[in-house]
């Protein structure tokens, strides 16, 4: 049996729409309709009530619902155990973090974490926000480092740190240079320069940012490039008031935006990966961060 479509499955019946389903899996809604018709027709019974792209379970699915569960955790259960056996073969660490994690505290405790266990293999990649949201969903990756806002349920373990707002950047020749703050309304006429997924779509500004329909200049992941266009007096950016250093840049002001956008960096993890190597790694996290807190507190 296809395990995918059982899995698409249990998620249609928790999202309830075929939209927010496709995003979660990195599917097309094409692919979920067609997994769940597969399913249909293999068991010979309707599973959703369709209406618009809103979907209920019918009073089959509902029944069948748990057994699908089931099938799943025991699949989860063998994973875990091949992977705690591939753990003693030196397994991997799989880590997947933000562009700027060199900003962050963060980074030194994986640095630090790799040098007191020099044996065990990490792969580190960076990806955007919105891939991290979900990234940990398809269990090829044990820990991710993102941000995180007030206004975002995620029900995953959680290690958080340090804390981040947005801030605007701009040349100093910009008459914006010379304000107190800065609002999204006031610069829908400039050329702008962002950081990968700086206004993601879990960012509370995502919509705001989306209604001014901004001339977005530039939008990649080379933040030096964004320093220096702004240093030469082209643009201005949005970004993460953590994510960058302005050392040598002279031509570069840094203004408040206002409403504030703050958000919580962290660590994020299954709570059902309990492999040897990344327990090993969530003790050490957990450990310096509450070091780290207790130092800036003092």
């Amino acid at each position: 049996m296809n395990t995918k479509k059982l899995a698409v499955f249990v998620d249609l019946a928790k999202t309830q729409n075929y939209s927010r389903s496709a995003e979660r899996l990195f599917l097309s809604q094409s692919t979920i309709s067609k997994y769940i018709i597969d399913l249909e027709k293999e068991w010979q019974v309707k599973l959703f009530i369709r209406a618009h792209r809103q979907v209920q379970l019918t009073s089959a699915g509902k029944l069948i619902l748990p057994h699908v569960q089931e099938i799943l955790e025991k699949e989860d259960k063998l994973n875990l155990f091949l992977t705690n056996q591939l753990w003693q073969q030196e397994r991997p660490l799989v880590i997947k973090g933000l562009p700027s994690l060199s900003q962050y505290y963060a980074f030194k405790i994986i640095t630090e974490f790799t040098k007191k266990y020099p044996k065990i293999k990490l792969k580190f990649s960076e990806e955007g926000v919105d891939y991290l949201e979900h990234a940990l969903d398809h269990k090829n990756v044990d820990i991710i480092f993102t941000r995180i806002f007030e206004n975002h349920y995620y029900s995953y373990d959680t290690i958080t740190n340090e804390q981040d707002q947005l801030v605007v950047l701009i040349p100093k020749d910009n008459k914006l240079s010379q304000e107190d703050y800065v609002t999204v309304d006031m610069i829908k006429d400039e050329s702008i320069l962002l950081l990968s997924d700086t206004i993601s779509k879990t960012n509370p500004l995502f919509d705001e940012f989306q209604s001014i329909q901004p001339q977005i200049t530039y939008n990649g992941q080379r933040i030096d490039l964004i320093l220096e266009m702004l240093n030469q007096g082209s643009g201005i950016s949005i970004i993460m008031n953590k994510s960058f250093d302005l050392t040598g840049l002279d031509n570069i002001a840094v203004v408040p935006l206002m409403p504030k956008v703050t958000s919580q960096m962290a660590f994020m993890k299954r709570t059902d990966n309990k492999s040897a190597v990344v327990e090993l790694f969530w003790k050490f996290a957990d450990k310096e961060t509450k070091i780290f807190m207790n130092n800036k507190n003092a």
